[in-house]
């Protein structure tokens, strides 16, 4: 059999083709590479929690302004994937103060807990919770849990206040009440939630929003609508329900982002600006009440505070703003700062 065959020419033609047409047409063809998806039981268990917190508020009655008799109360909603390090400082802002406040503890399940370091205002806080991982849609699900199990608990819960492990207080509890309910020496007003929304940086805000795909969030989250935003936040009633309420959005940012643009996938710092952007903008200040250093960070993690760093000229820099409203919380504290802060808790932090 001879080369020269016309049969067998096409043949070898054919046979050393097809490696070139499958490099040409497998990244069409073949999916994008994600990151992992919230599985489905998590997503069913979540859906029915939110249904059950939205038709609860909803035939909740309208409560007035706080009274010393019957006063509305701050639940602080506490996002932790570690251990519960500050609590004793947390503790010490709590005291004296049961009736006007709630506490709830979303632990990841993963975690191993120090349990001498829980008090009392922290035993038993604990909700149903489920693993989170940093970059994904499950530290969205953790946030809307816990305010979905705080509007369930007490219809008294007015505001909501999402921290974290690394957070610590500013203030006294005395101040920061009289900060959410009376920013206006006492006169009745509309309360805002205190949530950061910008649009200030088109090009980051370019490459989070087509962390999923160049598309993937429309129809419902045009580019223009997309905003970004601190993680940490303080919310008003209202808005929590808008938040466990939400399938529309949830659709689109509940969806995983490209591994190859995971340096640019961080959903909870994008849902809830986003979502309450579109749905009451002027019900929202615009900024958080938790302070972050972002000058120094690393890997996307703010500047992290170590002991000797701790001191009474930090507390007084760490509450000044821009805004009409002082820091009432800032992060990101090592737990050895535990210490130096308990040291001054009492003659410095909680002395406003």
């Amino acid at each position: 059999m001879h080369y020269s065959s016309p049969l067998l020419l096409s043949l070898l033609l054919l046979l050393l083709s097809v490696p070139a047409i499958f490099l040409l047409v497998t990244p069409r063809v073949l999916p994008p590479k994600t990151l992992p998806s919230i599985p489905d039981p998590d997503e069913a268990d979540d859906l029915a929690l939110f249904r059950r917190a939205t038709i609860s508020s909803s035939t909740a009655l309208p409560l007035p302004l706080p009274r010393p008799h019957s006063p509305q109360k701050i639940a602080f909603l506490f996002l932790t994937n570690s251990d519960l390090s500050f609590a004793p400082l947390w503790e010490r802002f709590f005291r004296g103060h049961r009736h006007s406040f709630n506490l709830y503890i979303h632990l990841d399940p993963n975690s191993k807990l120090n349990s001498s370091l829980l008090t009392s205002s922290f035993v038993g806080r604990f909700i149903p919770a489920k693993a989170t991982q940093r970059g994904s849609p499950t530290l969205i699900s953790a946030a809307r849990r816990l305010l979905a199990a705080a509007l369930l608990d007490d219809p008294s819960n007015a505001f909501f206040a999402l921290v974290s492990q690394h957070c610590v207080p500013l203030r006294s509890f005395r101040y920061v009440y009289r900060a959410l309910f009376f920013p206006d020496r006492g006169r009745r007003q509309r309360h805002k939630s205190f949530i950061e929304i910008s649009d200030s940086d088109p090009d980051l805000l370019q490459r989070r929003y087509v962390a999923r795909g160049d598309d993937m969030m429309l129809p419902e989250v045009p580019f223009e609508k997309f905003r970004i935003g601190s993680q940490f936040f303080v919310l008003t009633r209202k808005h929590a329900v808008a938040v466990v309420r939400d399938r529309r959005l949830w659709k689109k940012f509940k969806m995983p982002c490209l591994k190859a643009r995971n340096d640019s996938c961080y959903p909870e710092e994008h849902y809830f600006p986003t979502l309450l952007s579109m749905q009451d903008r002027a019900g929202c200040t615009g900024y958080t009440l938790t302070r972050v250093n972002w000058t120094e960070s690393v890997g996307g993690h703010p500047h992290l505070y170590g002991p000797e760093e701790v001191t009474r000229d930090l507390v007084k820099e760490l509450r000044r703003s821009n805004s009409t409203y002082s820091y009432l919380f800032a992060r990101k504290f090592a737990p050895t700062c535990l210490e130096p802060l308990m040291r001054i808790a009492e003659t410095f932090i909680f002395q406003d």
